[in-house]
């Protein structure tokens, strides 16, 4: 066997192992783009990677003289792709914005391949710990924290027996939430009255009471609460 060949497995090895971290994690979180396909992100990029790093061996003696294949345009090209490949797990849904974080995981996995691919372990080493403390305990540090949620909020009722926009704003006050957007529409043939609103709280529990409050309305038809965080 060549001697360059442990080498080249250590590479694809490290790769793979790295990658597989971090898509078990997403995994764990019952994310779209988990431990296979992290793995396979990072095997890739570091396979591509030894495209240039190994060159002499796939080039022909003549070939050598006169091609050079650039690491850095094959990088581009790897994270051109890769960003397709993110597009795919992100969606929306009115103002709820989905698959952000693993989408930039997806990124961060083929970069650390790429680190991984061309022999600079050092980096992506630390790449990948600290990618995984970003996904699994910044989520408790966010937990911690005071942050602002935002949520779509549709309420319908009867025609005959609207809530005064006066009264609905109280509410949502008494909840600790405040509208920040809100138009109202007939539906229904004319027969239900819609109010739609962008709110926002500090209080993390606050969608939850506000939907036992919803529920427990008569006057309440229907109603939606949609979070816009991933």
């Amino acid at each position: 066997m060549p001697d360059h060949y442990p080498e080249i497995m250590l590479h694809l090895g490290a790769a793979l192992f790295a990658g597989s971290l971090i898509g078990l994690e997403r995994s764990i979180h019952g994310r779209p783009a988990g431990f296979r396909t992290h793995a396979l992100v990072c095997l890739a990029s570091a396979l591509l990677m030894l495209i240039t790093l190994y060159q002499d061996e796939w080039l022909e003696t003549i070939a050598r003289e006169t091609v050079r294949a650039d690491p850095t345009r094959v990088a581009q090209g790897i994270m051109t792709g890769i960003g397709f490949l993110g597009a795919g797990v992100i969606f929306k849904e009115r103002f709820t914005v989905r698959g952000l974080t693993t989408a930039a995981s997806i990124w961060i996995t083929a970069a650390i391949g790429i680190m991984f691919g061309i022999g600079f372990y050092f980096p992506a080493i630390l790449a990948t710990v600290a990618t995984l403390i970003v996904l699994a305990v910044f989520r408790h540090v966010e937990g911690w924290l005071t942050i602002r949620t935002a949520a779509y909020n549709v309420i319908r009722f009867a025609r005959d027996s609207i809530l005064p926009e006066a009264e609905l704003r109280a509410l949502l006050d008494h909840h600790c939430f405040t509208i920040s957007k809100i138009s109202y529409r007939l539906i229904a043939s004319g027969t239900m009255f819609e109010y739609r609103m962008l709110i926002y709280s500090e209080d993390a529990d606050a969608p939850q009471r506000l939907v036992r409050t919803l529920a427990s309305m008569p006057a309440v038809l229907e109603f939606r609460l949609s979070m816009t965080g991933e």
